[in-house]
């Protein structure tokens, strides 16, 4: 492709996310960038969160996925929505009542101190290593179609990458992001149908076609049933669940957008219609995936050994300049949406939690929190070389995944806290934390042999939260009792 029309065209697209950000942070101020004042249009927020949600590694590996475990992935989505359910009937209703900047005061003020840091520590862990992922793959794919024309090195196009997101958030904060993501969502969505659109024509069919051509073949199918396979659909729910809970409900990166909403009332109205959207955007993830590899096969295109390089390279390599500018701004789109927030949201984690930040005088609190937001720029930085170092996708996947354990004790502290009137000794849930992960670990490793080829797969979150949860009765003081 062109260097100078990629060039050209992400240019134009930050010179947008920039005049919103322009629009957005006149006259801001903390409570701008932490809550948006509280004055965000749900509907906003809700789509927006549509494309944090599904982020630049669901844009490419949703699709490739179809080619080992056809639709599969739509029974973890159909979890979701009772996940999503909680959230708004349980969660949102509490984070109100309390009138949470940071959702881990919940934690402060349920058991204590060290707690509470406990459980925004385990975010600022995940987020980091989940947003230095993100951005590592569309920092790849920046570099193919357009550095590497230019001699560039990858850590010059990292840091072009990560500046960019500090240029059009640092004065704004989550009130620029609840506008960019609803822009970024877009172009992530557009970005699919056109290609759905595009790969039917190269492929001579119609829309009604293709559908009935996904339906007959082996990608379609959606449910499984074999507890032992980790595609199970009872496993692949019950984890959809838990992981919308705590991968929205309990993430203060997710949760910080809906606390942005006017009322209660508006941010439930949000997580709802957030919930359909995303069942429908994931349809269309999948069946993009079932179209690519039927056109692949259709044109003796070779399936590239790693899966996620399937869509990349049928839309840049194979398919007219069009349908390759439109994947990259969908890309682009799908990897700053989950990361724009997540640095927002590590800058607001790390500020509220650990600086006491509402401690402090406004006059003091805008320096502190620029310095913050520049050294969690930085820090996503060095991780990122740090995979681009490492430089083999098993450890890369292994760290990715791992980042999922550190949400297992966040699900246990929560459900403990909801679930129990007990105190606990709140100095020692930091090591049980740090404990639990590593005890999953070891029992997800060894499970074939332990339970007769059983694999956890994502069910090791329930795990992690279960054996959390179970730790917190061996610390708790026994002079309450546990709800009826």
């Amino acid at each position: 492709m062109n260097p100078t029309l990629v060039i050209s065209i992400i240019g134009g697209y930050f010179l947008l996310l920039i005049l919103i950000s322009r629009f957005t942070s006149k006259g801001a101020d903390s409570a701008t960038f932490f809550t948006a004042n509280k004055q965000s249009p749900w509907y906003l927020v809700a789509f927006g969160m549509i494309g944090a949600s599904l982020s630049g590694v669901t844009f490419i590996s949703v699709p490739g996925a179809v080619g080992a475990g056809a639709f599969n992935y739509f029974q973890v989505v159909l979890g979701y929505l009772v996940g999503y359910f909680v959230i708004a009937s349980i969660l949102m209703p509490l984070y109100y009542k309390m009138n949470l900047v940071s959702i881990y005061g919940y934690l402060e003020d349920r058991f204590g101190f060290w707690s509470y840091k406990t459980g925004s520590l385990f975010f600022l862990i995940s987020r980091t290593i989940g947003a230095s992922f993100r951005l590592f793959l569309v920092a790849g794919v920046l570099q193919f179609a357009l550095f590497d024309s230019f001699g560039i090195p990858f850590w010059v196009s990292v840091l072009i990458t990560i500046a960019l997101i500090w240029v059009y958030t640092f004065k704004g904060g989550i009130k620029t992001i609840v506008w960019t993501d609803t822009l970024q969502t877009f172009f992530m969505l557009t970005a699919v149908v056109v290609t759905i659109y595009i790969i039917t024509k190269e492929m001579g069919i119609g829309i009604g076609d293709a559908i009935t051509q996904i339906r007959e073949s082996d990608y379609s199918q959606t449910f499984f049933f074999d507890w032992n396979d980790k595609k199970d659909f009872f496993k692949q729910f019950i984890s959809g669940a838990f992981i919308a809970i705590v991968m929205t409900g309990l993430d203060q990166d997710m949760m910080q957008k809906n606390l942005t909403c006017r009322s209660l009332k508006d941010a439930q109205k949000n997580i709802f219609w957030f919930s359909v959207v995303l069942v429908i955007a994931n349809l269309l993830f999948l069946g993009l995936g079932a179209l690519l590899y039927l056109y692949a096969g259709q044109n003796g295109i070779e399936i590239p050994v790693k899966a996620d390089n399937l869509y990349p390279l049928i839309a840049l390599d194979h398919l007219s300049t069009f349908a390759g500018v439109v994947f990259l701004l969908g890309i682009v789109a799908a990897a700053y949406s989950s990361a724009d927030s997540a640095l927002t949201a590590l800058t607001t984690a790390f500020c509220v939690d650990f600086l006491n930040f509402e401690m402090k005088e406004e006059s003091v609190k805008k320096p502190i929190r620029l310095k913050v937001h520049i050294g969690f720029s930085l820090l996503l930085f060095f991780v990122i070389l740090i995979f681009k170092a490492i430089n083999d996708d098993s450890v890369i996947n292994s760290i990715f995944t791992a980042a999922g354990y550190t949400y297992g004790p966040l699900l246990g502290l929560f459900a403990f806290g909801l679930l129990t009137k007990l105190k606990v000794r709140d100095k020692l849930v930091l090591p049980l934390c740090l404990l639990s992960p590593i005890l999953s670990y070891i029992i997800d490793y060894n499970a074939s042999v332990w339970f007769n080829g059983f694999q956890f797969g994502f069910f090791i979150l329930i795990l992690n939260g279960a054996l959390t949860f179970i730790g917190m009765l061996m610390i708790s003081k026994r002079s309450t009792q546990l709800i009826g």
